[in-house]
């Protein structure tokens, strides 16, 4: 299907396109807005190539010792340890209406 790559004929078909998509007035413009991104993008990637390369290498960390787990302190003659808190108590109404329950008149 590509076996002839980009031909000249081609090309001049792309270029006609974009003459009649920008108009001749505006290509200047178009190319030089191109070519100011391409030369920011090529700076930042530098930038970025310049940047990975000098970050100096940091040995990792040691990693701390293991320590051991403490057990829980569930004793019963523990004072502070009171009984767990009780749920709220019910008011009775939902604060939400059921699904599909209209306005009530």
């Amino acid at each position: 299907m590509f076996r002839n790559g980009l031909t000249p004929a081609h090309v001049i078909v792309v270029l006609i396109l974009v003459v009649l998509l920008f108009g001749a007035k505006r290509l200047p413009d178009v190319a030089k807005s191109v070519g100011q991104s391409l030369r920011i993008f090529k700076s930042e990637i530098k930038d970025l190539g310049a940047a990975d390369s000098a970050a100096p290498s940091v040995p990792a960390p040691a990693s701390p010792a293991p320590v051991a787990p403490t057990p829980p302190s569930s004793s019963p003659s523990d004072p502070s340890a009171g009984p767990p808190p009780s749920p709220p108590p019910a008011t009775g109404t939902d604060p939400l209406p059921p699904a599909g329950a209209g306005p009530q008149v």
